[in-house]
């Protein structure tokens, strides 16, 4: 009988060291796990909660360039520094390119943002907060009056939203 006890024992003792080796091992991967799930998760969350329409538009050739008005309709506010890193296409259809941003005088194939001032960034949070509207003035090759305005607008998180309009 004590053999059966000592026997009993060392299993018992056994399967207790095995589950918390087991249990060591693999705790911090459940661990990761969990904290990669909850990153996606809140990732994918803003990404469906971020958006923007572009609501109005103008371009002239005699001054080369163009403004587009757009408005935050998603729940999420939006950083003034991810709409300044934002990517814009814009010029005549079919012949657009990419703008790089400035925050100064507009040359060629450039880009700015008017939102600090307090007709746009109703609140002065330097946040594009849901229900505020930013202008975006880009310089860059514009066809003739009744020809086509190709513009696209990108945010870092890959939301964007583009439109063709008639030059005025």
């Amino acid at each position: 009988m004590s053999a059966e006890t000592i026997t009993t024992a060392l299993f018992l003792i056994t399967a207790v060291v095995a589950s918390a080796v087991l249990i060591n091992a693999v705790y911090p991967v459940i661990s990761n796990m969990a904290g990669t799930f909850s990153s996606t998760t809140h990732e994918s969350d803003v990404r469906i909660r971020t958006d923007f329409k572009i609501i109005a538009t103008y371009a002239s050739q005699g001054s080369g360039t163009a403004q587009v008005w757009m408005k935050n309709i998603g729940g999420e506010q939006i950083p003034l520094p991810d709409i300044q890193r934002a990517d814009v296409f814009g010029g005549a259809t079919g012949e657009f390119s990419h703008l790089a941003h400035t925050g100064d005088i507009l040359n060629n194939n450039q880009w700015t943002e008017t939102f600090t001032n307090p007709e746009y960034d109703l609140n002065g949070n330097q946040y594009w907060d849901p229900g505020e509207t930013v202008k975006v003035t880009l310089k860059t090759t514009i066809p003739s009056t009744g020809n086509k305005v190709y513009f696209q607008f990108a945010l870092p998180d890959g939301i964007w939203r583009s439109t063709e309009f008639t030059v005025s």
